[in-house]
């Protein structure tokens, strides 16, 4: 199973959304707490996906986007194929 990431903060609702998505399917991931990071983690990340919210989410190295863009895949049928 591909290893997947997300990136979040601790009162971000639509991080936990994401998480609790993902333990519905029994999908291990691996979480990384914004809010203790240095500012300079934050600016890397935000270079990397050009984007500025939470949560970001990683399938692998492939960058998913947010809670939105993952339900979506999930809604399609298309997310157990990416976790693959």
């Amino acid at each position: 199973m591909a290893e997947v990431t997300i990136y979040s903060t601790t009162v971000c609702p639509y991080c936990i959304r994401a998480k609790q998505l993902l333990e519905r399917k029994g999908v291990a991931y691996k979480e990384i707490n914004l809010s203790n990071e240095s500012p300079e983690v934050r600016v890397e990340l935000m270079q990397r996906t050009n984007h500025r919210t939470v949560p970001q989410i990683f399938i692998g190295e492939q960058f998913i986007g947010g809670f939105d863009q993952l339900y979506a895949l999930e809604r399609e049928g298309k997310l157990d194929g990416l976790l693959a």
